[in-house]
């Protein structure tokens, strides 16, 4: 299933509730072992790609594992907010929990992500499946994969 934060402005982080109302707006009951792509705004292929999109907080991730999700992706340069904005975030609060807070979350529940999907926008909220086939590196601790939605147009 697909979450839209597209309209959100660039280096939001996105909050629990914030997920909530896009599952309700959409017309969903999250599942267990349901993989959840965010369609974050970001344009990969575009100039200042790492800059764009929204990210998903340690809150936001923990409440979607607690719910038994187990995978993840989003069209931005990572699942986290664009480190740029967390930078700015960074030099006003100090709050060293808001780095690389949506990554952390997985040592708490572990989970999987798959970052800079593209064509997001032209999948349905939900309703399709995805596949994704990796490519083994020897002694990474991660990869890449082709990864490949099925949208039934029946």
């Amino acid at each position: 299933m697909k979450l839209d934060f597209s309209a959100l402005p660039h280096g939001a982080v996105v909050s629990a509730a914030q997920v909530e109302a896009e599952l309700d707006r959409i017309g969903y009951a999250l599942q267990p072992l349901d993989i959840v792509l965010v369609q974050s705004g970001a344009v990969y292929g575009t100039e200042k790609f790492t800059d764009q999109g929204v990210g998903l907080g340690a809150e936001a991730t923990l409440w979607l594992t607690e719910r038994g999700v187990e995978v993840v992706g989003t069209d931005a340069w990572s699942w986290d907010a664009p480190f740029s904005h967390t930078a700015r975030r960074w030099a006003e609060k100090r709050d060293p929990a808001i780095i690389w807070e949506g990554h952390k979350a997985g040592r708490i529940r572990p989970y999987w992500q798959i970052e800079k999907l593209t064509n997001l926008a032209a999948l349905p909220p939900h309703g399709f499946k995805l596949s994704c086939f990796p490519v083994k590196i020897e002694g990474a601790s991660a990869g890449w994969i082709r990864a490949v939605a099925l949208v039934d147009r029946g």
